[in-house]
């Protein structure tokens, strides 16, 4: 019983339609945000709702409905309805952490805080795409050299990914300076790739070294909230990671968390494809520092 109901909570959380909804939301037309606008405010009422009525209360018409349906690659408003029947019950779990927090003790403070970390990634293992994370692991193991770059806060994260991979292989680099970065961008070439970290995928200097390194044949990848984004358009494939983060929130911790569960899945995953030089790596590197501890 037990094998078939994580099958079955599996099975919802990869149709968590309203997760897909924010991940896509600035590829929507104006009447489609509408429509995207209302759905996440109005999840459980629109499942009782016709095409009409959805266009009536959006304010826009039937064909604008029916195109936001199929800009979600849905065969129209019957398969959207169903996928939000789908996607409540899990919705319902992650509301708990959608709570604010007034005057509270210290223990509700601790549980909301992890109940956020915990959804970030929660919300980030849904949106995973198996392929993109294929191709992404593919290049990686076929490049010659690998860059991670990242601007504020995204930086640290970069940062984090190159001390992991550290570990196993010396390929890996991270150039903390914006200038730098689009120098060694320039002068990258097929066998390089570059791995970006940007939750908005806005950023003009993320951006900027994108353009360089596609100019220079470099291969390109990028973990980032938005599934289409100025830097995705540069990008050969994108992870997208978890959790909502407010204009006031920038560089939250739950938004590092879910970029750092996506580093970790790539370095394990790494790790087990390459497992007999990423072992006797990890040993050597773990050796080297051993006479620095007490």
């Amino acid at each position: 019983m037990d094998f078939f109901r994580k099958r079955e909570r599996k099975e919802l959380e990869n149709d968590n339609i309203v997760l897909q909804i924010k991940a896509s939301y600035n590829q929507f037309t104006k009447a489609e945000k509408k429509v995207a606008d209302y759905v996440v405010a109005n999840q459980e009422k629109v499942l009782y709702m016709s095409i009409t009525d959805l266009a009536e209360a959006c304010e826009v018409g039937d064909a604008s409905v029916y195109r936001f349906c199929r800009t979600m690659k849905l065969q129209g408003y019957q398969e959207f309805k169903m996928k939000m029947s789908l996607s409540q019950a899990v919705v319902r779990e992650n509301e708990k952490a959608d709570l604010q927090i007034h005057e509270d003790s210290l223990g509700k403070t601790a549980e909301h805080i992890m109940e956020q970390h915990i959804n970030a990634i929660r919300e980030t293992y849904m949106l995973l795409d198996k392929n993109s994370f294929a191709r992404v692991l593919t290049m990686f193991e076929q490049a010659q050299r690998v860059h991670f770059f990242g601007i504020g806060d995204s930086l640290l994260t970069a940062e984090e990914a190159r001390n992991k991979f550290l570990r196993l292989t010396n390929k890996v680099s991270c150039i903390t300076d914006p200038h730098m970065q689009s120098m060694a961008a320039s002068l990258c070439s097929l066998e390089d790739l570059i791995i970006i970290i940007s939750y908005s995928g806005a950023t003009k200097d993320n951006i900027h070294v994108a353009k360089l390194a596609r100019e220079a044949g470099a291969r390109l990848a990028c973990i980032t909230h938005f599934r289409k984004s100025p830097l995705t358009e540069y990008c050969d494939a994108v992870l997208l990671c978890g959790s909502e983060e407010g204009p006031l929130e920038g560089g939250s911790m739950k938004a590092k968390m879910s970029q750092l569960y996506l580093v970790d899945m790539l370095y394990q995953s790494f790790y087990e494809r390459n497992y007999i030089q990423s072992k006797r790596n990890n040993e050597i590197t773990s050796h080297s520092v051993v006479e620095k501890l007490f």
